[in-house]
């Protein structure tokens, strides 16, 4: 019988407008596997399901909160559980504030509070705070989200979490052509239509940026290696202020006509660049829309 993985769960509750959401997305961005709102009752099985697949799923984020609140005695008791098991190693991050900064919350979202639908949020969160006392006291990390921006919130959960944060930072680079529409999920994007057209080459219009002959034919051009060194330049002095922004992911769009040559080349040399540094991952949108050859 194989070891079996050890598989990372961490239970995120807190007080209302404490922060929850801003923590799950956080631990999405480092690669957990998150599950909003879930029932208490249901986390054993869900531990069941996601045991049968632990190479998958080794690190995996749940957020319980008061919409659940009638299934608290049983979190209890499989936190218990979860203590004499040897396959998942359990963590709970209550999120609180104090009462004044979750009244403002409350009144900026102008949202009501669940324990108080009909009433004023005062009234809800005294209520709250009694019932997750004892959680409160089983919990291995309390954060207090008081004064605290979501960014800050953002990092302080990354410095905690995260093994090395620029690690969960990434940027997409996308290669594609205008004549089939522009990337609408683009953070940046530069239009290199401006650059000599191995298209017009009648033995590369066949081939993508992708062959070793086109690529050679883009980098060829002088205005083709000057563009590069001032993208260069210009990414990097910005990709540090996205990091420190709290942005987990830059989408760069690289486009030319049809998105097959001058595009291609351009961003497959863009993320060797970006991968120096950080992490880079390359995308050719449109590579394959004429049957091109590679």
């Amino acid at each position: 019988m194989q070891d079996q993985k050890v598989v990372e769960l961490v239970i995120i509750t807190g007080m209302s407008g404490a922060g929850k959401t801003v923590a799950v997305q956080s631990f999405e961005d480092m690669g957990y596997f998150c599950v909003d709102n879930l029932p208490p009752t249901l986390l054993p099985k869900f531990l069941e399901l996601m045991k049968e697949n632990p190479e998958d799923n080794r690190k995996l984020a749940v957020v319980m909160d008061l919409r659940g609140r009638e299934f608290f005695d049983s979190l209890y008791e499989t936190l218990d559980q979860l203590g004499a098991q040897t396959w998942i190693q359990e963590h709970v991050l209550f999120l609180d504030a104090v009462n004044e900064s979750l009244v403002q919350r409350y009144k900026e979202s102008r949202r009501s509070h669940p324990l108080a639908p009909d009433g004023l949020p005062l009234s809800g969160i005294q209520q709250e705070r009694s019932i997750l006392d004892e959680l409160k006291g089983r919990a291995q990390k309390i954060i207090d989200t008081t004064g605290l921006s979501a960014r800050e919130l953002r990092e302080k959960i990354l410095t905690t979490y995260s093994e090395k944060k620029q690690q969960i930072f990434s940027v997409q680079v996308v290669s594609f052509g205008f004549k089939h529409g522009v990337p609408i999920d683009a953070d940046l994007m530069f239009d290199v239509r401006f650059l000599p057209n191995p298209h017009y080459v009648e033995s590369m219009r066949a081939l993508t940026g992708l062959n070793q002959e086109v690529n050679a034919y883009v980098f060829k051009w002088k205005e083709t290696r000057q563009f590069v060194r001032k993208l260069q330049d210009l990414l990097e002095f910005m990709l540090p202020h996205y990091l420190r922004e709290g942005k987990s992911q830059l989408v760069v769009a690289i486009g030319c006509t049809g998105g097959q040559h001058r595009s291609v080349a351009i961003a497959e040399k863009l993320g060797e660049i970006i991968n120096a540094q950080y992490t880079a991952h390359v995308y050719h949108r449109d590579i394959d829309k004429k049957g091109t050859k590679r």
